[in-house]
């Protein structure tokens, strides 16, 4: 049993875990197992293919920046993962004012890969995680950055009497965090993905934060399936598979609350599955359009293509550029050499001008790269 509503004194009813995780063994269907078998092969053939990249981490870094998106998204961020690779490199694109929410998202992220060599998964981690995803960031005034809430919160509604769901009151809520980080530890005989489901569920339940607690949810799922060492890189993330399915994802971790917990396990699996697919298909998109782009520069004359070779493997890593970044990638003195490579590269059909509007400080983008991960965020 996952937990119960139970009447709270100024009268709206609160969800109360039960200790955690029940005294019966978790059971695994023949269907959840099947799944997730095929879920562990899929993960196998992705890290597997990764390895056809000259440079994996641009890719994780992409996928990174489009998890961040669509997990920032769930929660209601306009912004794009577009508007954050140009406010990363500095460039004034009028871009939503929430785009700070993907780039704290990218920040905690990136803090919690480097954390996990020195700490374990614990509530300790857990909350040097959100403070890194809420300082500074937007309304911050009510999220308390790496604290746990010390007063009731809710999902929905304008107050706990209306709400959707209830979390549990700050007591209950301390025993289930202290259930829940034994769980995180436990040696059991539950495999790997299935727990991390459990764990993403069980943490939205609790809800211990008064704001960022989806997309914190979320994050542990990436961190879990490292320390478990199911991918040798961080190189599948979830949260594009959530967007896309938003509503049927919060009616599965409802489930999850009444007993349904099959139904939830299974929905994760089918994202492992779909996303691992996703992926599997995007390395394969990404090594096609480098051979073709590296066609189309052998066709240069020999300076333009020896400085166009120098800079493609970083235009995987940043593919929104100006005059200025090719200049400093390319060492031109002068920001005429520069341009006359950005030519080359947009005649090539390479580069895209962003606006050809705009005469002077143009941008530049890689967009058949970007095409690639922006697709599959619909």
């Amino acid at each position: 049993m996952i937990g119960k509503y139970v009447q709270q004194p100024s009268g709206f009813k609160a969800f109360i875990p039960e200790p955690f995780p029940g005294k019966e063994p978790f059971a695994c269907s023949p269907r959840m197992v099947k799944k997730d078998a095929q879920a562990s092969r899929l993960l196998g053939k992705l890290d597997g293919i990764t390895l056809l990249l000259p440079d994996v981490d641009f890719f994780i870094l992409m996928y990174l920046h489009k998890d961040a998106a669509a997990s920032s998204q769930i929660e209601g961020t306009k912004a794009t993962m577009i508007d954050a690779l140009e406010a990363e490199v500095k460039i004034e694109s009028g871009a939503p004012t929430d785009v700070d929410d993907i780039l704290h998202y990218i920040k905690a992220l990136n803090y919690g890969m480097k954390r996990l060599k020195e700490l374990p998964l614990s509530l300790r981690f857990i909350r040097e995680i959100h403070e890194k995803l809420m300082d500074s960031a937007r309304a911050t005034h009510f999220s308390d950055p790496g604290n746990f809430r010390k007063s009731q919160n809710w999902i929905a509604g304008k107050s706990p009497s209306d709400a959707e769901f209830v979390p549990p009151p700050v007591d209950a809520m301390q025993s289930a965090l202290h259930d829940f980080e034994n769980f995180l530890h436990a040696k059991d005989s539950i495999p790997s993905l299935i727990k991390a489901a459990i764990i993403h569920a069980q943490f939205e339940t609790i809800h211990p934060f008064l704001d960022g607690n989806g997309r914190t949810g979320r994050m542990l799922v990436t961190f879990y399936l490292c320390i478990e060492a199911l991918l040798e890189k961080p190189i599948l993330y979830l949260s594009s598979f959530f967007k896309k399915y938003k509503k049927i994802y919060y009616q599965r971790l409802t489930d999850y609350r009444e007993e349904n917990v099959e139904k939830w396990v299974e929905f994760f699996l089918d994202g492992i599955i779909e996303t691992a697919e996703s992926a599997i298909e995007t390395v394969k998109e990404i090594t096609l359009l480098r051979e073709q782009d590296i066609k189309k520069i052998s066709q240069m004359n020999k300076t333009s293509s020896e400085s166009a070779m120098n800079i493609l493997p970083k235009l995987f890593a940043q593919p929104i550029v100006t005059a200025n970044t090719i200049q400093e990638w390319a060492g031109f003195r002068t920001r005429t050499g520069a341009q006359k490579l950005i030519d080359r590269l947009v005649e090539a059909g390479i580069l895209e001008i962003k606006d050809e509007t705009i005469k002077y400080g143009r941008i530049y983008v890689y967009k058949k790269y970007l095409t690639i991960f922006e697709k599959s965020l619909v």
